[in-house]
């Protein structure tokens, strides 16, 4: 398949004409990849069956997995969500554009395939100028999940879509980095206690203060906690997690299950007290290098999670491009509600391959 590049980068006529040629291309049942605030999105017109299912075969993408769709006007919900509580009115009025997605039970005209066989349905509204309109010229919801191969580092450049989607799909709009870098919060609304199902860098504290209630992140999102706690042993792949993932039922948000966002390397996180970390990063770091490995170090300053966020899924694919043979990752802060997220991507990505440094 030959697959357009178009640059959206400048808003102008040319840029609306291309959208306006997206638009149409989704509303005739074919793929178009975008640029978001959080990642790039691999879109599909949501209530088309037969083009959400051409979403999974573009990705290689587990056809359990749900999509999240996004929208351009707060009115599309009407024709996706079987109701909207008071608690999505705040939330929408706080949050949206923006960084968050939010699970309701779905109405019978939203396709299985695009909510991964639930009968919940995720819906967010992005903050970015060019999917909005993209959106609104479709005259659809449009289902989009990360416009990635499934299984490797999210998109945050066009770059990347163009590396994993060329060829594959009819359209990919290139636009500016995205600033966030990491996946929108996804919060679940169908249970008396407001659950977040996937972390982001929008966090239950903003939320819970918009709601007036706590909010909770799934139990679900703990499992990277058993990891290796013998600092004398070389990591090993946490493989009972992933064995957990893969018996456990359909997950009820993308990023729940399978190994997610990995590159192409071998890495190890590594968690400990920062003269601890420091020291074993350099002994595994010889010791590789002496055996003709390249070996890449993922490191963020202490507390500075916006920016981690945003280099996070742009560092992996740095490495991939670099030939790297092993990424030693510094863990950060999971006290940290932004820490949290960022530690949930980095431990998929490591498939939870973790060693504990006393």
């Amino acid at each position: 398949m030959d697959t357009k590049i178009c640059d959206i980068t400048k808003w102008n006529k040319e840029t609306l004409a291309v959208l306006d040629e997206a638009g149409a291309i989704l509303r005739d049942g074919g793929l178009v990849a975008f640029p978001t605030e959080t990642v790039y999105g691999l879109g599909a017109n949501a209530l088309n069956a037969e083009a959400v299912s051409s979403i999974y075969t573009a990705k290689g993408r587990p056809s359990d997995n749900p999509l999240i769709v996004h929208i351009s006007d707060i009115a599309q919900c009407e024709m996706l969500a079987l109701t909207w509580p008071e608690s999505a009115d705040k939330l929408a009025a706080a949050f949206w554009p923006g960084p968050l997605t939010i699970v309701l039970p779905k109405k019978e005209g939203v396709p299985t395939v695009t909510t991964g066989g639930l009968s919940t349905v995720a819906i967010r509204m992005p903050d970015h100028r060019a999917a909005l309109e993209l959106i609104k010229k479709a005259g659809c919801p449009i289902a989009a999940p990360s416009a990635n191969l499934s299984g490797k580092p999210s998109p945050t450049k066009g770059a990347h879509v163009i590396a994993d989607m060329s060829g594959r799909i009819p359209m990919i709009l290139v636009g500016d980095d995205c600033k966030v870098g990491i996946e929108s919060t996804v919060l679940d609304l169908t249970d008396e206690t407001p659950l977040i199902l996937r972390p982001g860098i929008l966090t239950p504290e903003a939320i819970a203060e918009v709601l007036g209630t706590p909010v909770s992140f799934d139990p679900a999102l703990y499992s990277g906690k058993e990891w290796n706690e013998d600092p004398s042993t070389e990591a090993s792949a946490n493989d009972e997690i992933l064995e957990k993932e893969k018996k456990c039922p359909a997950p009820k948000a993308p990023g729940m299950k399978y190994k997610h966002y990995a590159p192409k390397a071998e890495m190890i996180v590594l968690k400990g007290s920062a003269d601890a970390v420091q020291q074993a990063l350099k002994k595994l770091k010889e010791e590789r290098e002496a055996t003709g490995q390249k070996v890449g170090i993922l490191f963020f300053l202490a507390g500075d999670f916006a920016q981690a966020a945003h280099d996070f899924f742009a560092k992996l694919r740095a490495f991939d491009e670099d030939g790297v043979d092993l990424i030693l990752a510094v863990a950060m802060d999971e006290a940290d509600s932004m820490g949290f997220a960022i530690m949930n991507r980095m431990l998929k990505s490591a498939s939870y391959k973790v060693m504990q440094i006393k």
